[in-house]
């Protein structure tokens, strides 16, 4: 008898915890796409000082590939791509931001690491940059591999992944090197420039970036061939709200699908004529895509109209940069979407 209760309020709790799973899966909303449109913008961060990533233009706008992605996920929730409140965050701060509620979703430079996700409650909703450490140096210097700076100075940001990830690299290949350490890239640039340090080593589209930034001067530096980590960048939102991470997931998927579908901001118009089931499902002509996310159903045409598709936004931010790893599936890349349906 004892044995047949227990079974029972075992039973009773199952279907109990089944039913709260199910409607926690099926809840269209979240605390945080209500907290942005009772806002009416999108807080992101940023790290605002990184080229091709999020830096202002001579205008004071926040241009980059990060920028983009936080127009994007602005343009799905709200409908316009320019409701977005730039919060210029160092690697230091990121993650505090992002915790306590300062920002809604983040777009800095971040690499997706399993600690951060499982200590820190964040979580990567996708991949928009296949990367890896690398080092720039001065051609002055004769320098033309990584070996060559054993018993050198190297700038670097502090607070990221890169500190470790050169320690542990000089370590395995038995190198010495003194860090010259910076809380924010600029810095840490124009210490090379000013021959503080012999090598500036970030990500390597950080130093394809800058040396493409100094125009007919970036002559002057090498990037060395050695790419001594793999370096995943994504957004990232706090764990605990799963429908945004949905929502901050499938809006770079959109723009990743649209690249793939050939549909960008210029023949949008055309596209929505098609009659490619495919098409018609994944802009929200047929079907409730978009309100199972708890969006608009033309979300999709939001974000490629005032966004556009992930070459788009590439061709746009990155220069210097060989797209490779991140082109999209169907031209050799790692940039993949699940089917929208």
């Amino acid at each position: 008898m004892k044995f047949s209760i227990m079974g029972l309020v075992t039973a009773a709790f199952m279907a109990s915890a089944s039913v709260a799973s199910a409607e926690e899966t099926l809840a269209l909303t979240s605390k945080t796409l209500d907290a942005v449109k009772a806002r009416g913008q999108l807080s992101c961060g940023v790290i605002g000082v990184s080229p091709g990533f999020s830096l202002p233009d001579s205008q004071g706008v926040m241009r980059g590939i990060d920028a983009d992605q936080c127009r994007a996920v602005a343009a799905a929730t709200l409908g316009d791509a320019e409701k977005v409140k730039w919060v210029v965050l160092t690697p230091q701060q990121r993650f505090t931001a992002l915790q306590s509620g300062e920002v809604d979703v983040v777009y800095a430079n971040v690499t997706w690491t399993m600690t951060r996700e499982s200590q820190l409650g964040l979580q990567f909703p996708n991949i928009y940059y296949y990367d890896g450490i690398g080092f720039m140096v001065k051609k002055s210097l004769g320098v033309t591999n990584a070996s060559g700076l054993d018993g050198g100075s190297l700038c670097m940001l502090t607070g990221g992944t890169t500190e470790l990830s050169v320690q542990e690299y000089f370590s395995l290949h038995k190198l010495t090197y003194t860090p010259v350490l910076f809380s924010e890239g600029e810095e840490a640039r124009k210490a090379l420039l000013a021959d503080r340090c012999d090598a500036y080593v970030s990500d390597v589209s950080d130093l394809a970036a800058s040396k493409a930034a100094r125009g007919d001067a970036g002559n002057d530096l090498l990037i060395l061939p050695e790419r001594i980590t793999a370096e995943p960048l994504g957004g990232v939102v706090r764990k605990g709200d799963q429908r945004w991470f949905d929502i901050v997931r499938w809006t770079h998927y959109t723009m990743v699908n649209a690249e793939v579908l050939g549909i960008d901001s210029k023949n949008l118009e055309k596209a929505l004529a098609s009659e490619n089931p495919a098409v018609q499902r994944f802009l929200g002509l047929e079907g409730e895509l978009g309100q199972t996310l708890g969006l608009a159903n033309d979300f999709t045409q939001k974000v490629i109209k005032q966004v556009g598709n992930f070459g788009e936004v590439w061709d746009r931010n990155i220069v210097g940069v060989d797209r490779g790893m991140n082109n999209v599936w169907t031209k050799g890349g790692l940039q993949y979407s699940p089917p929208f349906r």
